[in-house]
């Protein structure tokens, strides 16, 4: 733990990093199209320039992080997303004009201005730290803001990489990254920002809105919860078992928006079992293939199995998916596994797994799933599976949720035109899309007075002019 003369200097640092910026604003509020797009150009190219260094840096620091997942779930999405933002910027941009009442301010005029904030900051966490940094850069930039960037405490090699090589692209003033060193997240919290983005635990979340209340600065949570898939008789379970193993062990497992566990009509659980039997040692022919991630920390890997213990200890049936051992100490692996039967008040069901673990559960009436959802936190996203229409709104409809994805899992978020976020304990506040340009933006109100202002009427000493016209206003 730091102490308190190296608080002080922490604090010194990012006080004086926070008024580098602030200046910069004032000097410059609002930056051109132009000038925007030039910012997103220049972060699209640092990705492209760095796309093996980032890859490997994340793989450091979990010890083994496939290279084609970090591409697909993180490079990938950065780069497409400018490219999206690119496309619509000059559209959001644009002032929106607004109706007038026509009675009370005849020639008038209405708009909406979309301008920046000022300087914006923003909490990493280490899943996927490339993709929840710069994605969110995209439309801070867009919306024609600076940023501060705090990096994980797990993310250590990926930050060295960002605060050596990003200042080449952007000056200090435009984008500054900080590692976490202990003491760093709450100071950099309880900075006078101008809007704050955090995406990590909900015990987290609390106190990073309780430290940037302060200073009332707004925020934007991203955080997580028990995501289910809902699996309706009428669907192929071979298909939905194909479509959730493969979100469920991406990343192994260490995703805010992963299937947490799976409901599926009582009959049709042995054959999702027998079907996860076969197609998961396909993908993942023995735990130490480079396809499969760790777990990231020492902390992490043995809460999962200390889960998986007091689940088998407790009745629950504990299915290893891989030939050989269920994990291994040394790459802090943990095979795929599903669990039936785990207890109600189980650590697996009442906490969010964040592992390569999934839970069925089998159910006889829809209303029995509805209900057990509802009587929890309102999760970050549901999975219904079914063909039928009517089932799949039922489902949207009665069950809150952050988002949705329809017949798959996790794809919402990949959507550069949805927004995304959570609702109640799973978040609040959107970005992506034009909502994340939004979210970024003061949406300025602004009344244009017509040269000839109707109101003088209504002026004091008041007469029966001002009398005849509040009584037609009022009618």
């Amino acid at each position: 733990m730091p102490d308190v003369a190296e608080n002080m200097q922490l604090s010194t640092e990012l006080t004086a990093a926070l008024r580098l910026q602030r200046a910069a604003c004032l000097a410059h509020p609002v930056p051109t199209l132009a000038e925007r797009k030039r910012d997103l150009h220049t972060l699209q190219r640092f990705i492209r320039d760095h796309k093996e260094a980032l890859c490997a840096a994340i793989s450091a620091d979990y010890g083994n992080r496939s290279r084609h997942e970090t591409l697909l779930a993180e490079i990938f999405p950065a780069i497409d997303g400018i490219a999206h933002v690119l496309k619509h910027l000059k559209k959001w941009m644009r002032p929106q004009r607004r109706g007038v009442d026509w009675r009370s301010f005849p020639g008038a005029r209405n708009r909406v201005m979309p301008q920046p904030l000022g300087v914006v900051g923003v909490i990493v966490p280490w899943n996927f730290p490339v993709n929840l940094s710069l994605v969110p850069l995209t439309y801070i930039f867009a919306a024609g803001n600076r940023a501060m960037v705090k990096m994980s405490e797990n993310s250590r090699h990926l930050a060295r990489l960002l605060i050596d090589t990003m200042p080449a692209y952007f000056p200090p003033e435009k984008l500054q990254f900080f590692d976490e060193t202990g003491g760093v997240g709450m100071e950099f919290s309880q900075l006078p920002f101008d809007h704050l983005l955090f995406t990590g635990s909900g015990q987290t979340g609390r106190a990073v809105m309780a430290a940037a209340a302060r200073n009332l600065c707004p925020v934007t949570l991203e955080l997580g919860g028990k995501a289910p898939a809902i699996v309706c008789a009428d669907f192929d379970v071979r298909t939905a078992a194909e479509r959730i193993l493969f979100v469920k062990f991406l990343n192994a497992g260490q995703i805010c928006t992963c299937v947490d566990h799976a409901w599926l009509p009582e009959a049709s659980i042995p054959a999702f079992v027998e079907h996860a039997r076969a197609i998961v040692p396909t993908r993942y022919p023995r735990l130490d293939t480079p396809d499969y991630t760790s777990i990231i920390d020492e902390a992490a890997f043995e809460r999962l199995l200390q889960a998986l213990d007091e689940a088998r200890a407790r009745g629950a049936q504990v299915i290893s998916l891989l030939p050989g051992p269920a994990y291994d100490r040394a790459t802090r692996k943990i095979a795929p596994h599903i669990v039936l039967d785990a207890p109600e008040d189980s650590l697996l069901l009442t906490r969010e797994i964040f592992g390569p673990i999934l839970p069925l559960r089998g159910y006889a009436r829809l209303d029995t799933v509805i209900d057990s959802i509802n009587a929890g936190p309102r999760p970050l996203a549901i999975y219904p599976f079914s063909n039928k229409t009517d089932t799949v709104q039922l489902l949207i409809d009665r069950v809150m949720s952050g988002g949705v994805s329809v017949n798959d899992a996790l794809y919402h978020v990949g959507q550069h035109d949805l927004p995304f976020g959570g609702v109640g304990e799973s978040g609040m506040g959107h970005y992506h899309g034009v909502e994340g340009f939004h979210t970024f933006s003061k949406l300025r109100p602004v009344f244009y007075q017509a040269r000839y202002s109707a109101l003088k009427l209504l002026w004091p000493p008041y007469g029966k002019l001002a009398s005849r016209v509040l009584a037609f206003l009022t009618r």
